[in-house]
């Protein structure tokens, strides 16, 4: 079986070209002793097999994240029988840059120029027979969204035509080469001297150690190497960068001809407005209310199918069991614990995470995402923080296990973990239910406006905003000291979104991936909470034990015992907090659905709720532990307990700070 690298940039269209490779013949896992994801797939060509790694999108073999540490490893140092480098058609300029580079390490290279149909579009031209004479290796046009070329590009993995195109520095990197190449032949085992030599000139720690670790043998304490480096240096500055850009330049000036030079007119255009500062931030707020409103009003009536759906299987699966003639104690918990929390969790969560992960999807696709980041860059730049922070917090609005491991994009360890500790303040889908349902029959009415509803909701959630920048700025002076990094962030050209693989890619990589992770969890926790329920000590559940514990802590933050105990075992989900909070209050020991809002609204006063309780309420469900799925996500990111056990703290100490000072606000007036 042949090996194949699948490299490129950011955005342009990698993953669609590996798609259209492998179909359904995929794998994903992750990376050896990293937390960054990998796909791999099989195909068969001419009766041959194939394996394909689509590495991480990287610009450059200069690697400053670990995504782009995982992309740069694999070409320099895996076995591998094939590079595919797949360059957007729009921006060819900037794409050589990684061409080249791997031209460096390998002469196997294949290049596959990506969206000619959008280039076409523009009126962009792109002579690929000059470009692969110049390159001395393949160069294929695709437009994979079609699957247009992929044929050619599958024709052209047995092409023995390499004659790779050998980059010329500055002079005085050239004579560097020069001078260190005769020491370094019989040393590189079977890596390219001259990109040993290049490394050392324009010297990077992580990719020196690489180099070392796969060579078994430190270059810098040879003492002719090194003493050839010390002259070198001593003759002035190397820049290997820019000679690398200025080349890319002079390659894409040869073939690529522009028949309207104003193509981008019309993108920048709308970038006038989407990344102005009048109508930047307002049109990002926009969006999140038009997004939560098609949220709320679409997940409603199959969250109702999915409640009857399992109440229906409920009656065979009991009548199952006692064909079986479990024992009724293994039944009860069974049915009215563990099943009742799982199809709980599966009804509540499922439909607004399958509406809102396409409509966010859909927002990447479009190329907008970016421009949050954009946009929210400079208050993240105040709080020490990274502005590529903004997309981990959109991320988490879906499910904040997502917003966690989306942190990944971020560079800087320091502002990684600053992202990780504060995507809490941002809700999730299962959070959601519970603000919505408070809102409405405290503050909007049974029938009041749906639009209402969202507006007080989008205002908790800027609440949550302010309280990610005020903490990342104080993590950012204590704990967590540091500067704000920079980074390099492409604003990528509009495009219209593929909805069918947006919906399909959105589903199966994160509303799937997020609902199996809080099932897992969700299973053990019903049996607890079953138990609690109806383990009684003088004919009193241990529940209810529990929440007069809490009941005094609880009436200091403007809560009781029993809206804690909720919040404590809804840790499995929070989808399940009002369920919980309406099994004490009636001591049935089953998970009760409230039959209307009113119902519930009778029943939330008569044990003493107020509209100062349903505010406490509201902010501890912004402001509280993560749940036991963003958890796992936490520990598994950070590898540390420390991290994982700040990341539930720090919001649950800041919820109990504001629901005591609301509460006592509320007493004085």
């Amino acid at each position: 079986m042949k090996i194949i690298a699948l490299a490129g940039n950011p955005n342009v269209g990698k993953s669609t070209v590996f798609n259209s490779l492998t179909g359904l013949h995929q794998h994903t896992g992750n990376w050896p002793g990293k937390t960054v994801s990998n796909a791999s797939g099989t195909f068969k060509y001419n009766n041959k097999d194939y394996k394909i790694y689509d590495l991480p999108g990287t610009y450059s073999l200069i690697s400053h994240s670990e995504e782009e540490e995982v992309a740069r490893d694999f070409i320099c140092f895996n076995k591998y029988d094939l590079v595919i480098v797949v360059c957007d058609a729009v921006c060819l300029e900037r794409n050589l840059n990684l061409v080249l580079q791997t031209l460096e390490i390998t002469k196997k290279v294949i290049v596959c120029v990506n969206l000619m149909d959008e280039a076409k579009k523009k009126k962009i031209n792109i002579d690929l027979t000059k470009l692969s004479n110049i390159l001395g290796v393949p160069v294929v046009g695709t437009s994979a969204r079609n699957k247009n070329g992929i044929n050619e590009l599958l024709n052209n993995l047995e092409n023995t035509n390499f004659n790779p195109f050998e980059i010329k520095y500055y002079d005085k990197v050239e004579e560097a080469i020069d001078i260190l190449l005769p020491y370094l032949k019989d040393k590189t085992k079977d890596l390219n001297p001259r990109w040993v030599a290049i490394n050392l000139i324009n010297y990077e720690e992580s990719l020196y150690k690489k180099i070392t670790n796969y060579l078994n043998y430190d270059l810098l304490k040879d003492k002719i190497i090194k003493n050839q480096l010390i002259y070198i240096k001593e003759e002035g500055n190397y820049n290997v960068v820019d000679s690398l850009i200025k080349k890319s330049e002079e390659i894409a000036k040869k073939v690529v001809t522009y028949e309207n030079k104003n193509y981008k007119q019309k993108d920048l255009k709308i970038d006038k407005i989407t990344t102005s500062k009048l109508f930047g931030i307002p049109l990002i707020i926009t969006l999140l209310m038009v997004i939560f409103w098609l949220t709320i009003k679409g997940a409603n009536y199959p969250s109702e199918l999915l409640f009857q759906f399992f109440s229906y299987l409920e009656i065979h699966i009991l009548n199952f069991l006692e064909f079986l003639k479990f024992p009724q104690f293994l039944i009860n918990l069974l049915i009215s614990g563990v099943y009742k929390v799982l199809t709980w969790v599966v009804a509540v969560m499922l439909p607004p995470m399958a509406i809102f992960f396409p409509l966010f999807t859909l927002l990447e696709d479009l190329g907008y995402l970016p421009r949050i980041a954009f946009n929210l860059d400079k208050m993240f730049k105040k709080c020490c923080a990274c502005g590529k922070q903004a997309l981990t917090m959109c991320m988490g609005f879906g499910c904040n296990a997502v917003g966690v491991s989306g942190a990944r994009i971020i560079d800087s360890p320091r502002e990684r973990l600053i992202a990780i500790l504060t995507n809490v303040f941002v809700p999730c889908n299962g959070r959601f239910p519970t603000m919505i349902t408070l809102i409405t029959i405290f503050f909007v009415g049974i029938n009041g406006s749906s639009f209402l509803s969202v507006i007080i909701l989008t205002l908790v959630i800027l609440l949550g905003f302010l309280l990610t920048f005020l903490v990342s700025y104080i993590l950012s002076k204590t704990i967590l000291k540091g500067v704000p990094s920079s980074f390099t962030l492409e604003l990528p050209p509009y495009r219209k979104p593929q909805v069918g693989k947006v919906i399909i890619r959105s589903i199966f990589d994160r509303t799937l991936f997020v609902l199996s992770r809080a099932v897992i969890v969700a299973v053990p926790a019903g049996a607890l909470i079953w138990l609690l329920a109806n383990l009684h000590i003088n004919d009193i559940s241990l529940l209810n034990h529990i929440s007069s514990f809490l009941d005094p802590f609880g009436k200091l933050i403007g809560m009781d015992g029993v809206i804690l105990i909720s919040f404590i075992l809804g840790f499995p989900a929070n989808e399940i907090v009002i369920p919980i909070m309406l099994m004490t209050y009636m001591a049935t020991g089953n998970l009760v659905e409230y039959e209307s809002l009113e119902s519930l609204r009778s029943i939330l006063v008569n044990n003493g709720w107020t509209v100062t309780t349903a505010i406490c309420v509201l902010i501890f469900s912004l402001c509280h532990f993560p749940c036991s799925t963003t958890c796992l996500t936490i520990k598994k990111e950070t590898g540390s307990l420390k991290w994982t056990l700040l990341a539930i703290i720090i919001p649950t100490l800041i919820g109990i700070i504001l629901c005591f000072l609301i509460s006592n606000i509320s007493n004085f007036i």
